[in-house]
């Protein structure tokens, strides 16, 4: 059963838009056309399937977007899916300026959200291993010192390993790298995140 009903919380959200007002109408008339459930989520209209996000719209100084939350896992037949960061890892954004852009790629954006719900119905995971990151000397020693930390990160999530390599790679000092996994040890002795 199509369900395109509105919620009331999108509804005072798009009525307190200073900016992309007509941008995000657009943009929920499509959504809200594929049959998903609008909620609100991280204080933007979010779209799911059967409890899984699918679809966000945000905005942003320079441009609207729609944001696929499994982004990375679509074909991208038209090669308009942007990565945010990169960091980021599932996620993919459609930016606009305007709302012709929008109104001239309807059809599209429809199919990649149909798309998005037939990766989500199938079941589809975003691979979030960690491949490419390097372990910084400092953890890495720190690791030598202390085989019980290595089997502690070991066993966080691979996000939550990625988070720490990636703040502990972002001093330019050794020494300030050396502090930094210092201090969270405990942390990541203790099963928790960086930002846990």
């Amino acid at each position: 059963m199509p369900n395109n009903s509105t919620n009331p919380k999108v509804d005072e959200f798009l009525t307190n838009a200073k900016k992309w007002k007509e941008e995000y109408k657009k943009l929920r008339e499509i959504i809200l056309d594929c049959d998903l459930t609008e909620e609100f989520k991280w204080m933007h209209p979010c779209y799911t399937f059967e409890n899984k996000n699918i679809v966000l719209i945000h905005g942003f100084k320079d441009y609207c977007a729609l944001l696929f939350h499994k982004g990375a896992l679509l074909k991208d037949a038209h090669g308009i899916l942007i990565q945010q960061t990169e960091n980021v890892q599932a996620a993919r954004q459609i930016r606009f300026t305007n709302i012709e852009e929008i109104i001239e790629k309807e059809l599209i954006l429809k199919d990649y959200i149909d798309e998005a719900i037939a990766v989500e119905k199938a079941g589809l995971k975003v691979n979030q291993d960690n491949p490419n990151l390097n372990i910084p000397e400092e953890l890495q020693n720190k690791f030598d010192e202390m085989p019980a930390l290595k089997t502690a990160f070991e066993a966080l999530t691979p996000g939550r390993q990625r988070a720490y390599i990636l703040y502990f790679s972002g001093a330019k000092q050794p020494k300030t790298r050396a502090a930094r996994v210092e201090k969270y040890v405990q942390k990541i002795l203790d099963g928790l995140g960086l930002k846990d």
